[in-house]
């Protein structure tokens, strides 16, 4: 490396005469104290405020050092005083004196009930930059982000209101600034936000050369938005706001009459985008670039400038005679820069044009195939032969209303197991989702089946590749890498050759996009949280972070105390008094952050069971009398004012609902509910479970209210529904069948609603039960059908959570005991020996049901069964059945700990105990009695700011890490052939390239900086970009990008094309007619050069002229005369704004 280049730890090398494209992104760690210094004297406001940001970070991390020191002292002295435990299955004294021993159930940490894998920096990723931490599902409604795009200074994210944008060359290590005029998110990364009120964004693309973003939204309208904040140049492109300003768009216009799908700049700066129906249109950049250029004065002019410069590039007949582009919406537009090709992708097929010439090329399916026209025959199939059916079964007459009804409902079950199979639009597996070129000229293509398919760059189908089975989201590539994002926040890393270099699990929900910059590629998930991944993992300095990062955990971790109430009650088909709710949960509620309370047989009968069964399987659940009993408890809790009402769930008799604390509520959210039936068949909800799931300091809790099978004989069935209901509770937002149907056609699923609807009110008419079951069975197998579609085994929802409390009437009784016994025993409060019969402690110390589970030692009577208004003991069954009492209803947790006394931290994140466990005997409404538990929570949660300062602490200071980057980021030495092309007519000129690097791989690109005229006098006019790569018309760069072997040259054609154009004004002459451009002009090139892992270039400038033969003795003439100083091939200085072709060119001829 050449001593005039600079090296940072990030960018790489960088010229010493030539400022780089974007600071680097580390810079601010690597500055000497004397430019500190130089800072401090001359800092004004903004420096006051840095500062104050440092000490606010330094203050947050000695509190957590001094909170982490307390907790130490604070444990050695409390297990002086502590036993030691017992093994699993015994009886344990918790935490604390005020908490309750507990029993311990085995087989737990094994199998389906092993503990979810919980470390300060997960051991089964990379480190990763936490740029906006998953927000609260809650919180975005209406404002979530759905794309990103990167530049090497900037990220852009687009939402469903407003677009962020965030300064990668700034401290994006910084905590967002709390201001009452700006609305900020916690641990978030300071960003920028445009005016609100906008439609959808759907779509982004960043124009580098031309410093703009463009926008696509749902409404059809394409926005321009400038990348320069604060510049006080009065065109349309400029914007100028403040931190607290909200900044606008450059330029808007209606460009479609559907939403905008897709969108990309082509090598010769033309903007395309795509709609649906397969209507794609291209804006071509001269109308842009005129747009743009207008004064405030003359804006009003500006969208109806490109509005009507559009081009159809259908109506562009190919060679083959072929006018057909594609059928579908166009879902995916991209450049390739290297062919000078466009590609389009619809569902199952894309097109290939010409960017120069916009010309349609082909027509392929995803096979490879050539076509003629887009292929809509899956739709059509899948139309009648769903609607065949029908029409057949109305021609047979001889069926009654009750049989064609119940024909219907069989056929619509057997429809939605045919579309889980097989998409509602043909094969569903077959659609492709993401695309990328990369820098080798190769097409990578990603699918809902999971498969990645290479092409060539002429749409020849070369390999595939399947590493994953769910559908992939995203993909993006750098040097000689490529990043996958799946359906299940899966990152798949892969190579060139296609070979996978790393996986891992990146988020907890669909990763959207991938987008690089400022070194590092970053993830957005359809939770809305970002990350940034270094572009070197999977790699040497991931171990090492990961060490250093684990090592300082007290300095970024919060301990937070709150307090859980759990209660359940078998209410009988009774509705309670105001007074039996204040009993049982009005008093304990007052201590508590959130309340979760269970009910069973809230309503039961066989009608209401059928009809419930049927309700769930179009995606409807509750019930008046549920309602009922949520209103009651809203009130008791003193619902508005003190509690807020998070969510609910009802399954027939079963109904779970949860409140938390208001001051609690900005930290809980994302609730999601599920709901497993365990009778008749596992689709009958007089037995089973309902859940919920929240998110609370970011850490999962879940809560599960049950009810099992009864009877004493009927305990391996009880294990059985407990197994069943742990292994397949699926928590999601909505109802079932809504979620999991997502893909099927709208008409689709109101017929099979309104089918069920009339159908289920005729079987309650004629109350034909077992009919209405085989109905709701045949149904429920159909979604579980649907569900289970391209899903792979996993462990169940419930093991992935850090802390679950299922709750409920459970239905374990005493063995081995008489009705008088036991009455004896209650009576003289004997429940030790009582609860050494109890089934449920015998099955868990042998572990066959509710595995490494944990319950307060029973210190209460049997709660089953009472006669109801009995006050006291002497209410137990007095009939002929003299049910023996037991302790049918009960409160159980797990929580993080793999040991009793482990102490809580990012490791372990939820640490509980018990502090009350106690049954409300002065209840009398039912025949249970209401049971509460109060539990003593302790969460560990990362302060996302203050683990990103020690992430930039230690990438600043450690060696090891210096070291390898240093390494890593090592620009390949480059020459060019020459500096000076001049072409004539269309004789082409070669340009070489040359990798004077003896080890590493070399990346080039050519991109065009600036077009001009030249005058009469030979000198350039101003030149000006025209976007992305921003050729000419008139001028083809082939390959425009690719990678040079060590000691290797590659040759890139540079000639002259024909082009005509037919633009309105020509040197101010009118011009309405086709006609060529015969003036000289100009281009300067720049040839940048990059390692593997560099996101900073070496650049080298080519200019090529372009002269007509009446021209050209003049213009050699004119070089002969001229004193010129040749321009080196490592020299990086950047040329004026105006050119003198005599000064500067002293070599006219083609190398």
């Amino acid at each position: 490396m050449s001593d005039n280049y600079d090296f940072d730890l990030l960018t790489g090398p960088t010229s010493t005469t030539t400022p780089p494209l974007s600071q680097p992104f580390f810079t601010h760690h690597f500055e000497s104290s004397e430019e500190e210094g130089e800072e401090e004297e001359g800092g004004g406001g903004g420096d006051g405020a840095e500062a104050q940001r440092a000490i606010s970070s330094t203050t947050k991390r000695l509190d957590f050092m001094l909170q982490f020191l307390d907790r130490k002292l604070s444990t050695s002295s409390s297990s002086d005083a502590l036993p030691t435990g017992d093994a699993p299955g015994g009886e344990r004294k918790s935490r604390g004196s005020a908490s309750l021993p507990e029993f311990v159930g085995r087989g737990g940490g094994a199998g389906v009930f092993k503990l979810p894998v919980r470390a300060a920096v997960h051991p089964g990723r990379p480190p990763c930059v936490e740029l906006r931490p998953q927000p609260l599902r809650e919180t975005q409604i209406g404002c979530s982000l759905g794309t990103l795009v990167a530049t090497p200074s900037q990220l852009w994210a687009g939402g469903e209101r407003s677009i962020r944008v965030w300064d990668l060359t700034a401290d994006i290590y910084a905590a967002a600034e709390r201001d009452e005029d700006v609305d900020t998110e916690p641990d978030t990364v300071p960003y920028r936000e445009s005016v609100g009120g906008m439609s959808p964004i759907l779509c982004l693309v960043a124009d580098e050369a031309s410093q703009l973003v463009w926008s696509g939204h749902r409404d059809g309208r394409v926005r321009c938005w400038s990348m320069s904040f604060g510049s006080s140049s009065s065109s349309v492109a400029a914007t100028c706001s403040s931190k607290k300003t909200r900044f606008k768009e450059a330029l808007s216009w209606l460009a479609h009459r559907g939403p905008v799908l897709s969108i990309v700049i082509s090598s010769y700066g033309d903007l395309w985008s795509g709609s649906e129906g397969g209507v794609i249109k291209i804006w071509p950049w001269e109308a842009i670039e005129k747009s743009l250029s207008l004064t405030v004065e003359e804006r009003h002019m500006a969208a109806s400038i490109v509005d009507r410069s559009y081009i159809d590039p259908p109506n562009y007949v190919n060679t083959n005679g072929c006018s057909n582009s594609l059928a579908a919406d166009v879902k995916h537009l991209f450049s390739d820069n290297y062919a000078g090709k466009v590609w389009g992708f619809g569902n199952q097929s894309f097109a290939l044009w010409d960017a120069r010439t916009r010309e349609l090329l082909n027509v392929y399916s995803v096979d490879g195939q050539v076509e003629s026209r887009g292929d809509s025959s899956a739709l059509q199939d899948f139309s009648m032969d769903f609607f065949s059916s029908q029409r057949k079964e109305k021609t047979q007459s001889s069926f009654g209303f009750f049989q064609r009804s119940r024909n219907v409902i069989l056929g619509a079950a057997d429809a939605v197991r045919r579309v889980a199979t097989k998409g509602a639009f043909g094969d569903d597996s077959r659609r492709t989702e993401a695309l990328v070129t990369t820098i080798d000229g190769m097409v990578w293509t990603g699918y809902a089946s999971g498969l990645l398919i290479q092409w060539d760059g002429n749409g020849n189908r070369l390999k595939d590749f399947q590493y994953h089975y769910l559908p992939v989201q995203c993909l993006c590539t750098f040097g000689h890498r490529i990043w996958v994002g799946y359906a299940s926040g899966f990152i798949h890393v892969l190579d060139l050759e296609g070979n996978l270099l790393g996986a891992w699990v990146a988020h907890s929900s669909p990763v959207l996009k991938l987008a690089v910059g400022a070194g590092y590629v970053f993830s957005l998930a359809k939770h809305g949280g970002i990350r940034g991944w270094s572009i070197t993992s999977p790699g040497p300095i991931d171990s090492i972070l990961r060490l250093e990062l684990a090592g300082k955990e007290f300095l970024y971790t919060r301990i937070e105390n709150m307090k859980i109430l759990a209660g359940t009650w078998n209410v009988g088909q009774e509705r309670a008094s105001r007074d039996s709710l204040i009993s049982w949960l009005g008093s304990a509620a007052s201590d508590a952050n959130i309340v979760v309370v269970g009910l069973q047989e809230v309503e039961m009968g066989a009608g209401f069971l059928a009809v419930s069964a049927a309700k769930e399987t179009v995606g409807l659940e509750g019930s008046a009398v549920g309602q009922w009993w949520l209103d009651m408890i809203g009130k008791t809790l003193d619902e508005g004012s003190t509690f807020e009402h998070m969510g609910s769930r009802q399954l027939a008799g079963l109904l779970i609902a949860m409140w938390v604390r208001n001051s609690l509520k900005p930290h809980a959210g994302d609730v999601d509910a599920a709901a497993v039936p365990c009778g008749f068949g596992r689709t009958i909800g007089n037995k089973g479970a309902v859940g919920l799931r929240i998110r609370v300091y970011d850490r999962i809790m879940c809560f599960v209210n049950c009810h099992f099978a009864a009877h004493a004989e009927a305990v391996a069935r009880r294990n059985d529904d407990f197994d069943h209901v742990y292994r397949s509770m699926t928590f999601t937002r909505a109802s079932t069948f809504s979620n999991v149907a997502a893909g099927i056609p709208s008409n689709l699923l109101l017929c099979c609603k309104l089918a069920f609807t009339v159908y289920l009110c005729w079987l309650a008419y004629i109350n034909c039960f077992p009919l209405i079951l085989s109905v709701a069975v045949s149904a429920s197998s159909a979604v579980q059908t649907l569900h289970g579609t391209n899903s792979a085994e996993v462990m169940p929802e419930l093991s992935e959570a850090d802390l679950v409390i299922f709750l409920g009437d459970f239905n374990y009784r005493l063995d081995g005991i008489t009705y008088d016994e036991a009455r004896d025993f209650v009576s003289q409060r004997c429940f030790d020996w009582l609860w050494e019969k109890d089934q449920l402690r015998v099955e868990m110390e042998a572990g066959n049901v509710f595995q490494g589970m944990r319950e307060a030692v029973v210190k209460f009577p049997p709660t089953y069964k009472f006669e109801r208004h009995q006050v006291g003991l002497a209410g137990y069954d007095s009939s002929e059945k003299k049910r023996i009492p037991a302790w049918c209803d009960r409160i159980l947790y797990r929580d993080s700990r793999s040991a009793l006394e482990s102490e809580c931290s990012l490791g372990c994140p939820i640490v509980s105990s018990v502090v009350r466990y106690e049954a409300c005997m002065d209840v009398t409404d039912s025949d249970h009695k209401p049971v509460r538990c109060m539990f003593n929570v302790d969460i560990a949660q990362v302060d996302e700011s203050a683990r990103r300062q020690e992430f930039a602490e230690v990438v600043a200071q450690n060696e090891r890490i210096k070291t390898t980057l240093k390494g890593l980021f090592m620009i390949p030495e480059t020459i060019v052939s020459t500096n000076n092309i001049i072409l004539q007519n269309q004789y082409p000129s070669t340009l070489r390239i040359t990798n004077k690097s003896g080890k590493s791989d070399a990346f080039f690109q050519i991109i065009c900086e600036g077009v001009s005229m030249i005058k009469d006098d030979g000198q350039a006019l101003d030149h000006h970009p025209r976007g992305s790569f921003g050729f000419p018309q008139w001028l083809r760069v082939s390959p425009a990008s690719g990678i040079i072997e060590p000691e290797q040259t590659t040759e890139v054609s540079v000639h002259h094309e024909k082009f005509q154009t037919v633009e309105e004004l020509v040197d101010g002459v009118p011009q309405n007619w086709w006609c060529e451009d015969n003036r000289d002009k100009e281009v300067v090139l720049e040839v940048r050069v990059s390692g593997t892992y560099m996101t900073g270039t070496r650049n080298h400038r080519i200019r090529v002229r372009h002269c007509f033969s009446s021209k050209a003795k003049q213009a050699d003439h004119a070089s002969k005369q001229a004193q010129v100083n040749l321009l080196h091939r490592s020299d990086l200085q950047r040329l004026s704004d105006s050119y003198d072709v005599v000064d500067h060119f002293r070599n006219l001829h083609s190398p």
